[in-house]
């Protein structure tokens, strides 16, 4: 990936004269820190995003059990469990993580502003598997437990992006926020990707509890990485180089020059255009998301796992199509070949006439 390259290569423009190699006295080849906070980014959003599709997967299973071959090719049917619940109430366990995700959005913003993307990033993260590992027991409760653990995951989940947005900040050069921050969030689909048949794996061999069982040590595994290796600012990372740190710091806009105009962003057509722009695109992202692996197995008989892999493949393009996207547009920013306003009219109207 070009976001990626190996700290032997400049990113600075011509004239700067800069070149973000790695620490003093390592190989060429290591990763300049940047790109290595994007891509543990990555990873983060792949694991948040595995947790909240699971049960897209697990749901199916649950309600119409698990069929198991034995070695002398009888097949059991095992019960999932919940049998009794209506296509309703399997909306509402599915819909509700959304309700939670939509209210600390805002507030996902203000927190990282005051203390720091890198701890709300984690923290959201950490809840969510947190609220993961407790699905399997809160579910034989009653269906009522678990809307509120899904709740509770989207409450924590929804800091993950607006924490992220203020890591950009501190941590990507001008030229280079639309390629890392890309790059980063197309974790979001490639954990889809992977979660999607991986859950129906699991759930076949061992059962739809193991579903969130592995996808929440996973996290847990990933938020003990992040909080390790990942500072806030560059200027608190040990590792970075002095050439590196003045390239950050060159393009990094001080928290105290600017009051942010919230009653002209509010009352700006452009703001509310992408605000529509931005629901769309989630109406139909999150329907499918949330209901094609159930219709697939319901309406087209499909098998468990071919569903799986079937319901990931629109997001396998999705993620290859943000990566490079990110990279054309930076490309064509930096080369001056179209201007920003006119970079980001074209590629947004372009995505939406899909």
């Amino acid at each position: 990936m070009t976001s990626l390259q190996t700290t032997g290569t400049s990113y600075g423009t011509a004239e700067d004269g800069i070149d973000e190699g790695g620490p003093v006295g390592a190989g060429k080849w290591r990763m300049a820190r940047r790109h290595f906070v994007t891509l543990l980014a990555l990873f983060g959003f792949a694991n948040i995003y595995a947790m909240r599709a699971n049960l897209s997967i697990a749901i199916v299973e649950m309600t119409t059990g698990t069929n198991y071959q034995l070695a002398n090719g009888t097949t059991i049917h095992e019960r999932g469990g919940f049998e009794n619940w209506s296509p309703v109430t399997q909306g509402v366990v599915l819909g509700s993580f959304f309700y939670g995700y939509i209210l600390t959005q805002i507030p996902g913003g203000y927190l990282a502003h005051h203390y720091g993307g890198r701890t709300i990033f984690m923290l959201g993260v950490l809840g969510t598997a947190v609220f993961t590992l407790l699905t399997p027991p809160l579910a034989k409760i009653g269906y009522p437990m678990l809307v509120i653990a899904r709740l509770a995951e989207g409450f924590c989940e929804g800091v993950t992006y607006p924490a992220m947005h203020a890591m950009w900040s501190h941590w990507a050069p001008a030229l280079e926020k639309t390629k890392l921050a890309t790059f980063a969030f197309s974790g979001s689909y490639f954990g889809t990707v992977i979660s999607m048949p991986l859950s129906a794996v699991i759930g076949q061999h061992l059962g739809w509890p193991s579903i969130f069982y592995f996808f929440g040590l996973l996290a847990l595994l990933w938020c003990f990485i992040w909080l390790k290796k990942v500072t806030d600012y560059p200027s608190q990372d040990p590792q970075i180089t002095t050439e590196e740190l003045t390239l950050l710091q060159r393009d990094a806009i001080s928290q105290s020059q600017y009051i942010v105009p919230w009653r002209e962003i509010l009352r700006s057509g452009p703001v509310w255009a992408i605000t529509t722009a931005h629901f769309c695109q989630n109406w139909g992202f999150y329907i499918m998301l949330t209901s094609l692996p159930k219709m697939l197995k319901d309406l087209a008989n499909y098998e468990l796992q071919k569903a799986g892999v079937v319901s990931s493949l629109p997001y396998l393009l999705m993620g290859v199509c943000l990566v490079w996207g990110g990279q054309l547009s930076d490309y064509l920013r930096k080369e001056v070949v179209m201007d920003t306003l006119i970079v980001r009219r074209r590629f947004t109207a372009g995505g939406h006439s899909r």
